[in-house]
């Protein structure tokens, strides 16, 4: 691979004054000798606020409420085949690490919060490491802040779902990639086809992180290096068996009904938002975090391939950061499974490579700390966003639960509209009688199987007339947003409630954020 993985070291100089006496460390050789902690201790403060009092949401729900059914729960809640395809999508390696978590630390939200802001800082410590070896120890510490701030990241290392795993098992293989192809040695081709497995085990959309990576020789015409991940990719394989097998029964529950549209070209903008500031974002600052992100990027771009600035390293990050989404994007015109998530190991790359182009460059001073103010503005625009939102698919949960507990009565009946707003009340009380109404059969967002809705001990009803029974009083719960998608389609509202005010009669209406609550009574 040449000089592919050399690493370009660059002597840190100790600045000493005219009198040459006393000890003076620059602050460059303090972070040499520190900064490996230092960052890992900044990553987790950055990840802390926050974590009990960001509101949960489904998928949120799903996974500790799925995960502490057990493993063998799981697996029937996942694999049964539904007749158009397996119950579930996701392979069960987040969720079984989850089950075992709680099973010593609880099911409280900082409890499981915290798993995934482990497996984000130590994210943060590989991709110090990965630049270390790509570069110098300056570059790494900038990266490691670069990773430690990045919105993308931090959102989703407090996230209780599997994609900060994902993107450590990912930078795990790709660090040992970088070993194994300098030192030849079969320990860190052991530990990238190990890793690459635990990658799949987590993420089945793995694979699109793990193809361009592992086509790196063939590009570069390292043919030894070639084999070798042959070998470890076919290691790689032989470890996910297990769960290969049953792939094709999730993609056919893919195929089948999924709620993912196919994308556009307006990808290439949401994710360049996505790795500088992340999404959503109010439309007041949708414009300026684009022109932000366009910029810099477009510099970034400029730089990598500027004759003066010619570093293989630097291609090879920007071709990591931006060959997976396409990838994914090309496989979503057959299949649409594009979702920016999945893309957080690249986002880690992103920040590699913004890194060595806007200060290892030729860029000129001004240019470079404009730059880098737009960057902070653009992080503080979405570290803000991460810490203050509230709307869709988020609610404060904990006080809908006390206002239906000091307003329910024997007789009652509560209602889900669907399973987006049952399963993250139902987490927050397991034992108040709450139902939901079934998803419309075989539609796209027909995604909670009935296999894993026995194993949830949560079965849908069919429809509003089941559901209601022969309650005297009916609370109803609802999201702006559903209604919404039926009055913009030229309905009066949503046909949940259409048939509700048909039958019984409006008392009142509670809002907690974009969730609405309306008691009916007979």
């Amino acid at each position: 691979m040449g000089d592919f993985f050399k690493v370009n070291r660059i002597q840190h100089l100790t600045k000493i004054n005219h009198t040459g006496k006393g000890i003076r460390l620059s602050i460059a050789t303090l972070l040499k000798r520190n900064s490996f902690p230092v960052l890992l201790l900044f990553g987790l403060a950055i990840r802390l606020p926050g974590i009990s009092s960001r509101p949960i949401w489904y998928d949120e729900a799903f996974s500790i409420l799925f995960s502490g059914k057990g493993l063998g729960a799981m697996i029937y809640g996942t694999l049964t085949s539904t007749g158009a395809g397996a119950a579930d999508i996701h392979p069960l390696g987040y969720y079984t690490l989850l089950w075992i978590w709680m099973q010593v630390f609880g099911t409280s939200l900082i409890a499981v919060r915290i798993l995934s802001i482990i497996a984000g800082v130590a994210t943060v410590g590989l991709a110090y490491l990965l630049a270390r070896e790509l570069f110098n120890e300056k570059l790494a510490v900038l990266t490691g802040v670069f990773v430690a701030l990045a919105p993308f990241q931090v959102h989703y290392s407090q996230e209780i779902r599997m994609y900060s795993f994902l993107a450590f098992w990912l930078m795990l293989a790709t660090y040992a990639f970088v070993r194994a192809a300098k030192k030849r040695g079969i320990k860190w081709w052991l530990i990238f086809a190990i890793s690459s497995a635990l990658a799949q085990y987590t993420h089945n959309l793995a694979a699109f992180y793990l193809m361009p990576l592992a086509l790196t020789p063939l590009f570069r015409k390292d043919w030894k290096s070639l084999i070798a991940v042959t070998l470890s990719g076919l290691g790689a394989l032989l470890l996910y068996l297990p769960w290969l097998l049953y792939i094709p029964g999730q993609f056919t529950k893919i195929s089948t009904a999924y709620w993912i549209a196919r994308p556009g070209i307006e990808k290439i903008f949401t994710l360049l938002l996505v790795y500088v500031t992340n999404l959503p974002l109010p439309n007041g600052l949708l414009f300026v975090s684009l022109f932000i992100a366009l910029v810099v990027v477009s510099i970034a771009i400029l730089q990598t391939f500027h004759r003066n600035n010619h570093n293989s390293n630097a291609q090879w990050l920007l071709y990591l950061s931006f060959t997976p989404p396409l990838l994914l994007f090309l496989f979503s015109q057959w299949v649409p499974v594009y979702i920016e998530r999945v893309l957080l190991p690249s986002g880690v790359i992103f920040c590699i490579w913004l890194a060595w182009a806007l200060f290892d460059g030729s860029l000129p001073g001004v240019v470079r700390n404009g730059l880098t103010i737009l960057l902070l503005v653009g992080v503080v625009i979405g570290l803000y966003q991460n810490l203050t939102y509230k709307g869709f698919p988020y609610a404060p949960y904990r006080e809908l639960d006390a206002f239906l507990n000091s307003e329910y009565d024997d007789g009652d009946i509560i209602i889900h509209s669907s399973k987006l707003t049952l399963l993250p009340a139902v987490y927050y009380d397991r034992d108040f009688p709450q139902v939901f109404i079934a998803d419309q059969l075989g539609s796209g967002v027909d995604t909670l199987a009935l296999a894993t809705q026995q194993v949830l001990g949560l079965e849908a009803r069919a429809d509003m007339e089941g559901a209601v029974g022969k309650a005297g009083r009916i609370w109803f719960i609802i999201f702006d947003q559903s209604i919404q998608e039926y009055t913009q389609a030229g309905e009066q509202t949503h046909p949940q409630l259409s048939w509700l005010t048909a039958h019984y009669s409006l008392l009142k209406i509670q809002k907690f954020g974009d969730l609405g609550v309306y008691l009916f009574s007979g």
